[in-house]
């Protein structure tokens, strides 16, 4: 792992917000989020430039950048900082919505501007 100032390059729509996530999460597991947001939009970020939609190589690049083992709580997060500072963030906000609801809560949080939990487990016992 890295360090906040060493993290990969991307397309900061917003280097105020980048620097607060970076200030205010340097420990071991806020810089475990960094550094696989900074990874991941980076990868999507090539990958787009060669033509690809974003909903299309979202999922293979997040495989891609996570190097460390991340949790759901992490990808999350990811996704939250992303949305907040990344050129193309919101687009990946509603991707993400979208691609992890499990009825219409994706779609009302696109709405609403939030980003699901994908930590989140829904069971059901017995009907």
């Amino acid at each position: 792992m890295s360090d906040v100032n060493n993290l990969a390059t991307f397309e900061v729509s917003d280097p105020a917000v980048w620097q607060k996530w970076k200030d205010n999460n340097s420990d071991g597991y806020g810089l475990g989020v960094l550094s696989f947001a900074a990874r991941w939009a980076n990868l999507m970020e090539a990958k787009m430039a060669e033509g690809h939609a974003l909903a299309d190589i979202a999922q293979q690049c997040e495989r891609e950048a996570d190097t460390e083992g991340i949790t759901g709580f992490m990808y999350g997060a990811a996704v939250s900082t992303l949305a907040s500072c990344w050129a193309h963030g919101e687009e990946l906000r509603r991707w993400h919505n979208l691609d992890t609801q499990l009825g219409n809560e994706g779609e009302k949080a696109n709405e609403d501007g939030g980003v699901l939990n994908p930590a989140i487990i829904n069971m059901r016992v017995g009907e």
